[in-house]
């Protein structure tokens, strides 16, 4: 079985639900001054990166419901004063709508492939790696542990093999891959296919 066959037939959202966890435990670590730091994402202090979680979740959960053709849908984030709280109701929101729809339904993903639609198999799969990386980026901001259990990085491995290397780049999620060390560790080979430098602080 190739690659993009066995991502079309798996049922990623009990993955995608343990990435969420993984994510809010990073995330419920976050101090109200700690907002403003960098992050590894250039374009997003960590109130940015925060948001941007927030917004991805609530454009995945309306897509999962048939309105994510509107980009709109895809840029209404907001954390309000509690960014915890904001994390877990959108966590909640995407997990609620994934739950409710086919795996062979089709969603529009307009920040991806110009809008095309893809099987939800497939784009919770995006989702889910998503919150992996997003999790790293948040820990590494804070200087928290980062710690997502092997079958989370072994399965975010595979989704990451597939993300074009074309269309990266500032303000996007993910940048250009960067080389990684010979005899790296799984994790931070997931890191460098998505354009982080695991060193980073």
């Amino acid at each position: 079985m190739d690659l993009l066959t066995e991502l079309l037939t798996t049922d990623f959202r009990p993955l995608d639900r343990k990435a969420a966890d993984l994510y809010l435990s990073v995330v419920a670590q976050v101090k109200p001054d700690a907002l403003r730091l960098p992050t590894p994402c250039p374009d997003w202090t960590l109130h940015g990166l925060l948001r941007h979680q927030v917004s991805q979740d609530e454009g995945f959960a309306a897509a999962a419901r048939g309105g994510g053709a509107r980009l709109s849908a895809w840029r209404g984030g907001d954390l309000g004063d509690d960014p915890y709280a904001a994390a877990r109701a959108s966590a909640d929101l995407v997990t609620g709508a994934f739950a409710e729809v086919a795996l062979d339904a089709e969603l529009a993903l307009p920040e991806i492939r110009d809008g095309g639609a893809f099987p939800a198999s497939l784009a919770i799969s995006f989702h889910f790696v998503d919150l992996v990386v997003h999790a790293w980026d948040v820990a590494a901001a804070i200087g928290a542990a980062w710690e997502p259990t092997g079958e989370l990085v072994e399965a975010s491995l595979k989704v990451a093999a597939i993300v074009p290397e074309e269309g990266r780049g500032p303000g996007d999620s993910f940048a250009p891959s960067v080389p990684s060390m010979d005899g790296a560790r799984p994790r931070d080979r997931l890191l460098t296919m998505l354009g982080r430098n695991p060193a980073w602080r």
